[in-house]
């Protein structure tokens, strides 16, 4: 049962977040349309992504996410939300890239001999642009082409990496994928390529009211605060893009949890019921990252052991009616799976067989046998 209200309780948010995402009950939704409800998917492991994307579905496998992403196009990966790697809908990518070219500018974390001048940015973007137009290029390939259209100060190797430094150019490569000059291509052999995605960036405030607007839909009630930690933007700037945003009439104030939060205008129903049933989410979840407040999505013991200093994401996580229950993972050898689970508090024999039935989606998913242990018992095996 749905009613409408102002005074919105935990349980009702997570109830309704978990409902929109597919995380209730998992319906018949295709990639792009899964993506579009979180609405994007860490993807910096693309087997994460795959699992979240097919994990919100009844019959999605990795095969399916690759193909939206890689033939048909209607999923993207490129850089998102704090600057990370994300699987986007294609046909909003002008609404994301004009929202994230309009994000304010941080403070500058390279060293000063490293850092580019406002025009060398934008002499180096549109170097990128033109070398990836009609191309998919490795990162040392664009590389060349960068230091050859934009200049030999490009090349320096001013930024510390892994194993050596990597050319000047590289700090704007996140910013590249913000302004709409570059996405993902698929790999070629073991090297990451990279093309251009040819779509015009939508008009900025427009945008980023739009991507208020989305947000909130998924995981409304919400704050500046916690929309701006999504971004990874200041919370200033969020409080009063929320407030010109609320101005025009596209979002409306309601209390939750007993202080004021926004979701869209118009959009106050919630289900009287409490979110029920097992779910496990890989690494870099959008639920586990983006659900607020994160004290009432990880409760006691799993705040310690589901998180990592407070950051969500850094462990696949067990769901209980809603909230963080455990963690779990998964090794793969040829087509079995092995994944252990390992839950906070022992589950009942009717979550023992749900979880088991979350066990033969991972396999499902990810186009292989699924062999569930809790603890060292081993429950059964999943084609």
């Amino acid at each position: 049962m749905t009613s409408r209200t102002a005074n919105v309780t935990w349980t009702a948010a997570n109830a309704r977040r978990m409902e929109r995402q597919g995380l209730a009950s998992p319906g018949r939704l295709a990639p792009a349309e899964v993506v579009a409800t979180l609405p994007a998917a860490h993807a910096q492991v693309l087997s994460a992504a795959e699992l979240s994307v097919g994990m919100r579905t009844t019959d999605v496998t990795r095969t399916d996410v690759r193909a939206a992403l890689w033939k048909d196009r209607t999923l993207v990966k490129t850089f998102g939300p704090r600057g990370t790697v994300h699987l986007l809908p294609m046909d909003e990518l002008p609404l994301w890239t004009g929202a994230l070219s309009a994000l304010p500018t941080g403070r500058n974390p390279f060293a000063k001999d490293a850092r580019m001048t406002p025009e060398q940015v934008g002499t180096v973007l549109t170097a990128i642009e033109d070398a990836l137009t009609g191309a998919e290029l490795t990162v040392d390939e664009l590389s060349d082409a960068v230091v050859e259209r934009a200049g030999a100060w490009a090349g320096d190797p001013v930024m510390p990496a892994f194993q050596g430094m990597w050319p000047r150019w590289r700090q704007v490569l996140h910013l590249a994928g913000h302004r709409g000059v570059l996405c993902f291509a698929p790999d070629r052999g073991r090297k990451v390529t990279y093309t251009r995605p040819g779509v015009v960036p939508l008009d900025g405030p427009g945008a980023l009211a739009g991507l208020v607007r989305r947000y909130l839909r998924a995981y409304g009630p919400a704050t500046p605060a916690h929309f701006a930690k999504w971004l990874s933007a200041p919370s200033g700037w969020a409080g009063e893009l929320f407030a010109g945003t609320a101005a025009r009439g596209e979002i409306e104030q309601v209390t939750y949890e007993g202080d004021p939060a926004w979701v869209v205008a118009g959009d106050t129903g919630f289900s009287a019921e409490p979110v029920r049933g097992v779910r496990l989410l890989p690494y870099f979840d959008a639920f586990l990252i983006a659900s607020q407040p994160r004290e009432q999505l990880f409760p006691g013991a799993a705040y310690t052991r589901a998180l990592a200093g407070g950051q969500a994401g850094n462990f696949p996580v067990l769901l209980v009616d809603g909230t963080a229950a455990g963690v779990w993972h998964q090794r793969r050898s040829g087509r079995r799976i092995a994944v252990t689970v390992e839950p906070l508090a022992p589950l009942t024999a009717g979550q023992l067989r749900e979880l088991e039935a979350e066990v033969a989606r991972v396999g499902a998913v990810l186009e292989g046998n699924a062999e569930l242990t809790v603890g060292k018992v081993t429950v059964g095996a999943h084609a």
